[in-house]
């Protein structure tokens, strides 16, 4: 079952994000005051966390408006527990992802991701749901690891 988040979901989610390698641990805290800060927010403009809760949570999205744009979000993180990778729970969160989006009005979802080898995973499930790269920026997290954006154009 693919819901929003709640608060009460924080610690669980925290422990999700942790487990996926999503976040380093002393970058964990950073990730509780955003999740905070985005219950306070609603409307169709706002940022907004989804998870996969069909035993615990096993899944998660974030994603928010870009800055200064109209109608352009960025999915800034999507993740599944080991134990519950490749079973299509990742392609059916991004696809409420896409379909909330675009029932928002949004034109456009970007994804970015590192263009190191071990990120080939991530970038292949990206191609394979219709996103093409879009840019890449050499060296942008560190020697030798570039940031590629993937775009995706969303339609009602």
């Amino acid at each position: 079952m693919i819901r929003p988040i709640t608060p009460e979901d924080t610690e669980a989610l925290l422990a999700l994000a942790s487990s996926v390698a999503l976040f380093a641990p002393d970058r964990l805290e950073e990730l509780r005051q955003l999740l905070t800060a985005s219950f306070s927010q609603a409307g169709d403009t706002c940022p907004f966390w989804l998870t996969d809760a069909a035993d615990g949570l096993v899944g998660l999205a974030y994603c928010e408006p870009e800055r200064m744009t109209s109608g352009t979000w960025n999915l800034q993180l999507i993740g599944v527990h080991p134990q519950y990778q490749r079973q299509g729970r990742g392609a059916k969160l991004l696809l409420l992802v896409e379909q909330t989006l675009a029932a928002r009005g949004a034109r456009l979802l970007l994804v970015e991701t590192a263009g190191t080898p071990d990120f080939e995973p991530a970038r292949a499930f990206y191609r394979k749901h219709g996103y093409n790269e879009e840019a890449r920026i050499r060296e942008f997290y560190a020697e030798g690891a570039d940031k590629l954006v993937f775009r995706k154009a969303l339609s009602a």
